[in-house]
């Protein structure tokens, strides 16, 4: 992996990164087409394997069978897949059972670890390795002179971050980042103690993933979420599922997918790659299905556009859909747009100037394609269109989402029982980290709120994204870095500018469970501080305590610890926003511990200050939790007009340039975000290889790529510079001509820093432009 110094990069030129991430291979690379159906036995498998690994054959069970109970046992720490509306007890998926294991894992990392271990050596290490050793047990700090680890006191590290966040001359010389996996209560007391320092800098694993649909949403109705929920899906005659590999990224999709072919529902997989969970399926907790060997369908039909080409197949099927209604009025509610929508006539003229032949260049697909998905969106009374990010991490992914609004508005699908808009979030809090307040471009109403409830003053000047924040703190302007879980350093796109950017600080503070790579990608000063996991009983003064996490779906429950904590020195992350706060802020009149004594008191102020938790207590204590009100449901659109906006942006030019091809970046199957499980990826057929390209074979056959050949890639960023990567494997796969696609995080360094999204700030790391040659 290198990058090209005469960019303008400003590091060596091809000067190696990182080491490997996933663990040593366990033999040769092996590519074998996958034709089995997803989840069934191939999953079951998979998770004995791993259950014998992490020795956890008797606490992996354990807590599989209580896993998402509203009595007892806690919610899956994984994806954001709501729980089963019927109470099945056994609504698991294979993805979450390994997080949830891996979390449990006997294995430890103490002081005589980090003894025996200096810094430089464990960044040679791979990121497998590294929380391959095991679960953080005490409070940790850089010792520069030694290049260890050493231990130190909870006291001592929270002085440690507020004299460096007092010491700042600026509020705003600091960032406050949040991945996914932090509870709403650690949530709102994360973005209060920034806020009451006096900076909105928040950024968070939004910036990089869903950015683009919540501003999508808002700008068309007022919201920035989805407005459907479980029971729409279960009722819907049909289900669009654009950019969303289901199998690894929402396996609990899978039930859905397959209760809507029993019911008869249409089903169209909208991907560049057909995956496995567009295909069929036996689900696990289905018995007798998996006893019979019996399959079901997840799709009836498979589009698969290029990369990028989303927004034109959107806008063909609206085209067919206004063609249809010359002859057959009824293809469109003219009711529901006349009364609730603004913006119609200028999307029809749109849509009707725009030829047939520039929408199947675009997207890559024919006329009888995009007709075919056309026909079963007009022929069914309700529809879903669900996304994910393989629509989001585009230069037109605002535009994209939009044009899936316009979709829904042509037929009236909105506000109504089995129809509307709903993204698929990965983490399983990301959407709730949103909503109790990590958003750096905060709404003045928003800020009212918490300035009543909490009796602080908050700023009104917008923070920084995450892409800024890098920026930032390679450029000096920010001197603190606090990560609230996550993998910061390989999470990030522009590897060598993220490390440059972290090291470049005064001070790094990640808040974690396992050790991983932005431990040892750190500022001149630096402190892991170990929280408890989810699977674990959080003790306080007033009793175990429990925290609350929204879905995808805008559904709010209770998460409740089972386990005995990893080690007795770890605290709740409740608690160490706490603590960095009363260190932070001598005189501050916030009672951070009255907070950490029961946590009913954070969330009676979270009911104060946020737009739909009133009477937060009680009702996140009913079973499954509450749903946050929804105005857009209800079609009440907080939005200029008070009406649906339909939008008319142009169609992009996504065909790549003659020689190059479009890079999408995606996960393993056996991989959860930044985590790597193993070196395979049993959907796509691949074993012991992680460092490979996907391709269409006749665009590997043009440039003289032999079938498991190496290759060399290389990008190139808006600014003209290049970034390589060496010696990977090329794989002919099902792929449109003109697209590619491996795996992050190895494929972050691809993805220039500067190549972000001018509509949504996102880095643009489903869309690189690269070149694939034989390797020298």
């Amino acid at each position: 992996m290198s990058i090209d110094k005469d960019a303008g990069t400003g590091n060596e030129a091809r000067e190696p990164l990182e080491p490997r991430v996933g663990p040593v291979p366990e033999g040769d690379p092996e590519f074998r087409p996958y034709h089995h159906p997803a989840a069934g036995w191939g999953a079951a498998k998979s998770v004995t394997r791993f259950l014998v690994e992490e020795r956890a054959l008797v606490d992996g069970p354990r807590a599989i069978m209580r896993m998402n109970h509203e009595n007892g046992g806690f919610d899956c720490p994984g994806c954001a897949w709501p729980d089963d509306t019927k109470g099945l007890h056994l609504d698991i998926c294979e993805n979450g059972i390994k997080h949830v294991t891996w979390e449990m894992t006997p294995k430890r990392v103490g002081r005589e670890f980090f003894a025996a271990h200096s810094v430089t050596e464990l960044y040679g290490w791979s990121d497998y390795d590294l929380e391959n050793q095991g679960r953080l047990t005490e409070p940790m700090v850089y010792d520069a002179d030694s290049d260890h680890y050493v231990p130190i006191s909870w006291k001592d590290a929270f002085e440690l971050v507020g004299a460096a966040l007092r010491g700042l001359d600026s509020p705003h010389r600091a960032a406050y980042y949040t991945s996914g996996r932090l509870g709403n209560e650690a949530t709102f007391l994360y973005q209060l103690m920034a806020r009451e320092l006096g900076t909105n800098n928040l950024p968070d694993c939004s910036n990089m993933c869903h950015e683009a649909s919540g501003r999508a949403l808002q700008a068309a109705l007022g919201t920035g979420k989805g407005t459907v929920d479980l029971k729409d899906w279960e009722s819907a005659d049909a289900l669009f599922i654009l950019g969303v590999n289901a199998a690894s990224n929402a396996p609990r999709m899978l039930t859905a997918l397959a209760e809507a072919d029993r019911r008869g529902a249409q089903i169209v997989h909208v991907n560049p790659l057909v995956e496995a969970a567009a295909t069929r399926t036996i689900v696990p907790h289905d018995f007798t299905d998996m006893a019979l060997f019996k399959t079901t369908k997840t799709s009836t039909l498979n589009l698969q556009p290029r990369i990028g080409g989303d927004l034109a197949l959107l806008r063909g099927m609206a085209k067919a859909v206004l063609e249809q209604s010359a002859s057959d009025p009824k293809a469109l509610d003219r009711v529901f747009i006349d009364r609730h929508t603004s913006g119609f006539e200028e999307y029809r003229a749109l849509c009707e100037a725009t030829p047939w032949e520039e929408l199947e260049r675009q997207s890559g697909l024919s006329r009888d394609d995009i007709l075919k998905a056309a026909r079963v969106y007009t022929e069914a009374d309700r529809s879903i269109v669900s996304w994910c990010l393989g629509l989001t991490q585009h230069e037109h992914g605002v535009d994209t989402v939009r044009e899936i609004v316009n979709l829904l508005l042509l037929r009236g699908n909105l506000g109504r029982e089995g129809a509307g808009p709903s993204p698929v979030r990965g983490h399983s809090n990301v959407q709730g980290n949103r909503t109790c307040g990590i958003d750096h471009r905060p709404t003045d109403a928003f800020l009212d709120r918490l300035a009543e409830a909490c009796g602080i003053e908050p700023p009104r000047e917008h923070g920084l994204d995450t892409v800024r924040t890098i920026q930032a703190m390679r450029d000096g302007e920010v001197k603190v870095f606090v990560g609230m879980g996550g993998n910061f350093a390989l999470a990030a796109p522009d590897t060598p500018a993220t490390y440059a950017a972290l090291r470049s600080c005064d001070l790094t503070v990640q808040v974690s469970t396992k050790l991983n790579r932005s431990h040892v990608v750190h500022g001149r000063a630096a402190l892991i501080l170990p929280c408890l996991g989810r699977t674990e009983k959080d003790h306080q003064r007033g009793g175990v305590q429990s925290t609350s996490v929204e879905d995808s779906m805008s559904m709010v429950h209770m998460s409740v610890g089972m386990k005995r904590p990893a080690s007795p020195h770890l605290l709740s992350e409740p608690a160490i926003v706490a603590g960095m706060a009363r260190a932070a802020l001598p005189d501050s009149e916030t009672p951070w511990d009255w907070y950490i004594e029961d946590y009913d008191r954070i969330r009676d102020t979270m009911a104060e200050a946020l737009d739909g938790f009133e009477d937060f207590n009680r009702r996140v204590r009913l079973p499954l939790g509450f749903r946050i009100k929804q105005p857009a449901r209800e079609l009440i659109f907080l939005t200029p007009s008070g009406r649906a906006e339909f939008s008319s942006a142009a169609l992009p030019d996504v065909v790549p340039e003659p020689g190059t091809l479009a890079l999408g970046t995606m996960r393993s199957h056996d991989q959860w975000n930044t985590t790597i499980y193993s070196d395979n990826d049993r959907y796509r057929g691949i074993k012991n290889l992680r460092t490979l390209i996907f391709m269409n074979r006749a665009d590997m056959r043009e440039r003289g790529i032999a079938d498991m050949g190496p290759v060399d890639i290389t990008s190139t960023a808006r600014d003209g510079s290049r970034r390589f990567l060496n010696g990977y494997t090329a794989i002919p796969y099902d792929i449109p001509r003109g697209c590619a696609a491996g795996y992050m995080p190895e494929m972050n360094v691809l993805c220039a820093l500067g190549d972000y999204s001018t509509q949504s700030d996102q880095p643009i790391m489903k869309h690189v432009k690269v070149t694939v040659v034989p390797a020298a």
